[in-house]
């Protein structure tokens, strides 16, 4: 069984991006249509630029499935740019030659900017880190694989580990939190997932939506840009994901840094969040009220997000992300130039949106399946779907059953491991002092 796990590669401006998905089991079905409703999704959303007006996206399938299902070999996909008509000669992959090279340098000295080599590095980009790190003088190296187009391939990559988790009953997905200061109320949420969807920023709240986009022209008409918060919720994950034995097997520390991974994201949060150091612990602390005649274990609240310990404990996980405003300002910020190191008054501008908010939500959606995926295949094992499922089952069945009662000592006077005949279930009387003092 090979981990789940998955690659990208491309640029911004070049023929396209692809991403190489692994460890996906056998006889999963899949199909372009269904990867291409989240790629849909991810160009969505008022205050995007005008990339998306150009850019139709959708994933040619091209390894790793026949007649509409895996094989359990590498899923291989391609999301084709298709601005990169006007890039052809710019973003060359092959070396020019002594005529495309003069051809170039007559076009960036007539004005011609996608020509011209960028050395005015952009606040709050890669640019300056990036050229000094890989020894480039010329800016465009960077942004083209840092930019945010490269979340397309890894939506398309999510798309596929969605299919799989829905086959094990498990839903995940994403709405506009918070732009620019304006929450969403709880108590007015009053759409529905698809409705929220199919709103201007796929939020739940439409009092605060209004409130959201206007803040959205408000950045708009200053020549800024402005972030906010998405929030991901994962429903059907069962308890025992993840594990608290060692830092790099908890499943709140992957989560987190997938989502921190997703370029405009500053922040990653989980349940209450932050909030939680602002509270007593009495009021933070989501009680287990025990199980119900399902066998499903109850708690009466869901501050921790459903993450205690590195752990899934059965409620929805939550996850909320920080968007940062888009870097790249209609009006730019100054800046210094890169060879010289001298000030200018303007960065270099490349086209770009205002919030993308709704955007990044899928994207955080994509990360969180990936990462689910991964660690739903640690857990259970199995080479095909049907393996999945059946082992998943087996799980489940399992930690709905009550364990058997405790011995101290762990045996019985006489050796006996466990209760005899005519002695009491439960061996001790138990106790509410559980003898450390740790913390999770």
């Amino acid at each position: 069984m090979t981990a789940f796990r998955f690659l990208t590669a491309g640029e911004s401006h070049g023929p396209a991006l692809g991403v190489t998905v692994e460890g996906v089991p056998a006889g999963l079905e899949l199909s372009e249509d269904a990867i291409a409703i989240d790629l849909s999704r991810r160009q969505k959303g008022y205050g995007r630029g005008a990339r998306q007006t150009i850019e139709q996206d959708r994933a040619e399938i091209l390894g790793g499935v026949r007649h509409g299902r895996t094989l359990g070999s590498p899923v291989l996909l391609l999301v084709r740019n298709r601005d990169w008509e006007n890039w052809t000669q710019v973003m060359q992959v092959g070396p020019l030659n002594d005529e495309a090279a003069e051809a170039l340098h007559v076009k960036a000295e007539g004005g011609d900017k996608r020509a011209t080599p960028v050395t005015r590095v952009r606040p709050g980009h890669a640019d300056l880190a990036g050229a000094l790190k890989y020894g480039f003088n010329d800016v465009r190296n960077v942004l083209e694989r840092a930019s945010a187009r490269e979340t397309a391939a890894r939506v398309a990559a999510g798309a596929v580990a969605r299919a799989f988790l829905r086959e094990l009953g498990i839903e995940v997905w994403s709405f506009t939190a918070e732009v620019g200061g304006v929450a969403v109320d709880p108590a007015n949420c009053t759409r529905a997932r698809e409705e929220a969807d199919a709103s201007p920023l796929r939020c739940p709240d439409p009092a605060a939506e209004a409130m959201m986009i206007a803040r959205i022209d408000e950045a708009r008409s200053k020549g800024d840009t402005i972030g906010g918060v998405f929030e991901v919720v994962v429903h059907g994950l069962p308890i025992g994901l993840g594990s608290y034995v060692h830092w790099d097997r908890r499943l709140d520390a992957a989560l987190a840094a997938a989502v921190m991974s997703i370029n405009i994201v500053k922040g990653v949060e989980f349940g209450l969040g932050f909030e939680q150091t602002r509270r007593f612990g009495s009021a933070v602390h989501d009680v287990i009220a025990g199980r119900d005649d399902g066998g499903r274990w109850v708690h009466r609240s869901n501050n921790a997000g459903g993450l205690t310990g590195g752990v899934t404990n059965g409620e929805p996980l939550v996850v909320r992300g920080a968007v940062k405003p888009i870097s790249t300002l209609a009006r730019p910020l100054p800046s210094a130039d890169l060879i010289t190191g001298e000030a200018v008054d303007k960065a270099h501008y490349e086209r770009s949106d205002i919030s993308v908010v709704p955007a990044a939500g899928v994207v955080a959606e994509a990360m969180v399946m990936l990462t689910l995926a991964a660690f739903v295949m640690e857990k259970t094992g199995g080479d095909t779907i049907d393996d999945v499922v059946a082992n998943l089952a087996t799980y489940r069945a399992r930690i709905e059953q009550a364990p058997e009662a405790p011995v101290a000592g762990g045996r019985r006077p006489g050796g006996r491991p466990g209760p005899g005949a005519g002695e009491p279930a439960h061996g001790l009387t138990g106790s509410d002092e559980a003898g450390s003092g740790g913390d999770d």
